[in-house]
């Protein structure tokens, strides 16, 4: 119980981001404990990871369609690998593996734009 209030007090808290971090994480146990439950019922098993499969599927063949058009074409089959990643080992390391390199990519082009802007001043 002491965690719900802790959780309630921090979603109390003034700000966007407070908010939106407390909706994430009831979200994330929400998630949680449903995947729990299904694990335990061994007659859901099978059909909850086609039902993942599926739409993990759907969400990269729509992000694949998107990628020759202006907008997040790639982002979007980047979060389909995600959501096959809840259910299948392979496409989670393949996420981890494109975190870590977009990681690494957003820190050299943040080092690149104050290289430029440190030139523009001199």
């Amino acid at each position: 119980m002491s965690t719900s209030v802790s959780r309630s007090d921090a979603a109390a808290t003034p700000g966007p981001v407070a908010t939106s971090d407390g909706l994430w994480s009831r979200i994330r146990a929400l998630l949680r404990r449903s995947r729990a439950w299904i694990h335990r019922h061994p007659r859901l098993r099978a059909p909850y990871r086609v039902l993942v499969a599926l739409a993990g599927l759907a969400v990269i063949v729509v992000g694949l369609i998107l990628v020759p058009l202006p907008g997040p074409g790639w982002l979007i089959v980047f979060v389909g690998v995600a959501i096959l990643g809840t259910e299948f080992p392979a496409a989670h390391r393949l996420t981890r593996v494109v975190r870590r390199l977009a990681h690494r990519v957003r820190l050299w082009w943040r080092a690149r734009q104050q290289r430029q802007s440190s030139r523009a001043y001199s």
